[in-house]
This record gives structure tokens, sequence and C-alpha cells, in this order.
């Protein structure tokens, strides 16, 4: 056999009446004979196989030719319905906005409403806020998160190792706000508010203990995850520079118009789907930015979603507790 560098052909001749077999063995892996028969020619008429060789190919260029015809027929036919459709591949096969280099085709800004740009603006005006722990503002704000988490404590001093239990990763909070500015302050006590800590079933209570599913051992903490959500839609949804780049950005402004909070609505949603995704990969604390990754991917896959016009309606909503 060829996988054997080896070729073993059975010859049948039949001579007067018997039947004789012999093997034949070949180094070469190419067959250049037919599989089966023996064919040899009778060399005492060389005229008749001469005869039937130029009859062979009379009927091979016949075959050929007529073959040649047809594909060019068909040939033909398709161009003229392709082009005369003009849309009948993108009717047939599901295109993307890729070019040819694989990335995605810039999304036309969309006019906006004189309520968009409104809220556009605001939502522009929060996230240039730096948290500041100077700012009496601020600090108030961080009391009350911690007042709507925990109603029934005492508040700590704003340096305090009791933090540390809200998933802040040092004994100052205002050392981890970084890149999220006091907008991600604002989610996280947006987030209490409307899913509160209190009711011990809804959604910022459960997460907030991690008292859904099979925890890991090293758990992502609370608070800093919180930030890293703000940062991440954010950026996902194109808001610093107003010019959406995706079709999740395009529809995250149409909602914007319909709600002035869809951000800090998104917010609870996106916390909710990374925990659910962070229990289906049964994920550890470093593998946070993985599970991050993928929040990101299924909130521009429901954002993209043509029957959305509240994220009420996102599919993921319904995932929220309260």
């Amino acid at each position: 056999m060829a996988s054997k560098n080896l070729r073993r052909r059975l010859h049948h001749g039949d001579v007067d009446g018997k039947r004789h077999e012999h093997f034949e063995t070949s180094g070469l892996d190419g067959l250049n004979e037919p599989l089966l028969g023996n064919y040899e020619y009778d060399d005492k008429h060389p005229e008749e196989h001469a005869l039937w060789d130029d009859e062979r190919k009379k009927e091979d260029q016949h075959w050929t030719l007529l073959f040649s015809r047809l594909i060019a027929e068909w040939a033909q036919w398709l161009a003229n319905v392709v082009i005369g459709s003009g849309t009948l591949l993108k009717r047939v096969l599901p295109f993307d906005s890729a070019t040819p280099t694989g990335q995605s085709k810039k999304i036309l800004p969309p006019s906006l409403s004189p309520l968009q740009e409104e809220r556009l603006r605001n939502m522009q005006q929060r996230m240039e806020v730096p948290f500041d722990s100077t700012r009496v503002e601020h600090q108030d704000a961080l009391r009350q998160l911690w007042s709507l988490a925990y109603p029934d404590r005492e508040l700590p001093a704003l340096k305090s190792e009791l933090w540390k239990e809200m998933g802040w990763q040092g004994t100052d909070p205002s050392t981890d706000f970084r890149g999220g500015g006091f907008i991600s302050l604002e989610n996280l006590i947006f987030f209490a508010k409307k899913y509160p800590a209190f009711c011990k079933g809804d959604s910022f209570h459960r997460l907030l203990h991690k008292l859904d599913g099979n925890r890991a051992d090293w758990e992502y903490p609370f608070a800093v995850a919180g930030i890293n959500i703000s940062f991440m839609l954010i950026q996902m949804l194109d808001l610093q520079s107003g010019k959406p780049t995706s079709q999740a950005a395009v529809r995250f402004l149409q909602l914007l118009g319909e709600d002035e909070m869809a951000f800090d609505n998104l917010f609870c949603v996106a916390f909710q789907l990374m925990d659910a995704q962070w229990l289906a990969k049964r994920a550890s604390y470093m593998d946070f930015n993985d599970v991050l990754k993928s929040t990101r991917t299924q909130l521009e896959r429901e954002l993209e979603l043509e029957d959305v016009y509240s994220v009420r309606d996102l599919p993921v909503y319904n995932m929220l507790k309260r």
C-alpha cells in the first residue's frame, strides 16, 4: 500500500481456461495505471488501434467543445443575474461592514435631536470629573455608598481597613478610581439605590456579598469591578469622542434620547452580566479581564438587536433581581 511505500497489484489472466494470478510490487507511491484490470494491446493489428485512436480523439473533442459552450452560457447567465439585481449576493450571504483588512468600517454618526445632544453633553461632563478625595461632596458620596451597602453598620473613616470589605483594594478608596472618575462612584450609588442592599433578594446585595453560584477562592473585588465596568462602557460606547464607531454606540445614543439615566441603567445590567459570565467561566481573580471582554461582547450583541428601544428591552435585563 502507499502508506508502506509499497504497491501490490493483483493481475488476472485467463489462459487456456485456467486462471493464473501473480503479484507485482513497486516502490512507487503514484498510480500510473488503472486500479482494475490488466489492459494489453494486440500488436498484430496496429492499423485498427490507429483508427480507434482517431475516433476517440474526435469524440473527446466533441464533448470538450460541448462542455465549454455549456460552461460559458452558464457563466454568462450568472453574471447577468448578479449584475442585474445588484443585491443578490447581499440577500443570500450575510455580509458585514468589514473591510478587506478585517477591520469594521466606521459607522456614520447619526443626526441627534436637541434632547440627545443635551444629554450627551451632560454625560461627557460627568465623565470629565475625576474623583477628588479633598472635595466634600465626593467624600459624602463615598459615605453614602457605604450606608447603602451596609445600612446597619457605622460609617468608617475615609481611610480604614473596613473599606476592603466592599471590594476596595486598599484602606483608601480614592486610590482605586484612577481612570474611572467620579461617574463610576455615581454608578455604584445608582445601582445600590435601584436594587438596594437592604433587600436581600436584590442584585446589588447579592453581588456585593457574592451570594449566587459556586464562588472562586479568589473573587473579584466588588467596588473595583464596578469602576472597571464604568470605564469599559465609556470605551465601548465611544462616549468621550461622541462619535460612535459601532452599531452598539449608535443604539445607545437612541436609548439616551428616551432615558436620561440610560448609562446608569446599563451599568446595572453590565454588572449583573459580568457576574454571570464570571460564574459560567468558573473564573478567578486573574481571569477578570477576560470576563470583562466577554461581558462587553455580549452587551454589544444585545445592543445591536433591532427591537431594543430601552435598556429594559435587552435580554440580559431580565437577569437583574429586584
